[in-house]
C-alpha cells in the first residue's frame, strides 16, 4: 500500500495556526459554505463548487472527514442516496463565513463576466437581516434560484436549500419542525441582496422601496411598510 503523504501544517503552537491547518486550504472553505446549506451528494457539491476537479473535491472531503468537520450518511428511501454533512464542529464555523462574507463584501463589486453565481451564496450575507425579522421560516427567491433561512427564538439563524427524493427535506430550515411550509417568502434580487448585506440599506427600506417584495406564508405578517418595521414572522402562526 503506499504510503499516504502527511497533511501539511504550520507546525506553529498558535490557535489560529491549527485552525488553518485544518480549513486553510483552497476549497475548504467553500465545501463547509455549501454544507452549511444541508446535506449534500457529492454530484450535488461538484455541481455548485464550478471550478473545482473531482480529485481535489474528492481530497478535501476525506481530509475533512478525517478532521470530523464533514460526515458521511445515506439517506433512507425514497432518497437511498449518500449525502455529506457538517458535524457540530464544521457547523461552528459559520460565524468564521459570516466574518469572511463581511470582509470580503466591500471588494465583491458587480459579477465579472466569468463569474458563477447561485443564489444560496446569497444566504449567509444575508442572514443578519433577515434575523431581525423574527422567528420563523423564509424562502428567499432570486433569479439564480432560492434558498430557505430558519430564525430561532433567540435569534439564531441557519438556512438550507436541499430537497431529496419525493419532497423529503433531510436537514436545514425545515429540519424538525414539520411546518409544511415556510412563513414567508421574500422576492428580490442580487444587486439588492449586496446593498441589504453591505448595509447600504436596510431590509426593511428595500421592501418599502419595492427592491424586494415580502409575502406571508403559513403565518399573518402584519408587515408595517416602514424603513423602522421589524416584523415577527411567526407570532400569529399559531
Amino acid at each position: 500500500m503506499p504510503r499516504q503523504p502527511r497533511r501539511r501544517s504550520y507546525d506553529q503552537h498558535c490557535a489560529a495556526a491549527r485552525a488553518l491547518d485544518l480549513v486553510g486550504d483552497r476549497w475548504t472553505l467553500l465545501v463547509v459554505r455549501e454544507l452549511l446549506a444541508g446535506p449534500r451528494r457529492y454530484t450535488d457539491l461538484h455541481a455548485d463548487l464550478p471550478g473545482v476537479s473531482t480529485d481535489m473535491l474528492a481530497g478535501r472531503l476525506k481530509d475533512m472527514e478525517g478532521a470530523a468537520l464533514v460526515t458521511r450518511r445515506r439517506l433512507p428511501p425514497p432518497a437511498s442516496a449518500s449525502v455529506y454533512e457538517l458535524t457540530p464542529r464544521g457547523r461552528d464555523l459559520l460565524p468564521v463565513l459570516r466574518s469572511l462574507a463581511a470582509w470580503g463584501a466591500p471588494d465583491l463589486g458587480e459579477p465579472r463576466p466569468t463569474d458563477a453565481v447561485r443564489a444560496h451564496w446569497y444566504a449567509i450575507p444575508l442572514l443578519g437581516a433577515l434575523a431581525e425579522l423574527g422567528a420563523g421560516v423564509v424562502q428567499v427567491s432570486l433569479d439564480e434560484g432560492e434558498f430557505h433561512v430558519r430564525v430561532g427564538g433567540d435569534g439564531s439563524v441557519e438556512y438550507g436549500d436541499g430537497v431529496y427524493g419525493d419532497g423529503v427535506y433531510e436537514g436545514g430550515a425545515y429540519e424538525g419542525g414539520g411546518s409544511g411550509g415556510p412563513d414567508a417568502r421574500l422576492r428580490t434580487d442580487t444587486a439588492t441582496c449586496r446593498a441589504v448585506a453591505e448595509g447600504e440599506l436596510t431590509l426593511a427600506e428595500a421592501i418599502e422601496s419595492g427592491r424586494a417584495t415580502l409575502e406571508e406564508g403559513r403565518a399573518t405578517l402584519g408587515l408595517e411598510r416602514s424603513a423602522s418595521a421589524r416584523p415577527a414572522l411567526a407570532a400569529e402562526a399559531h
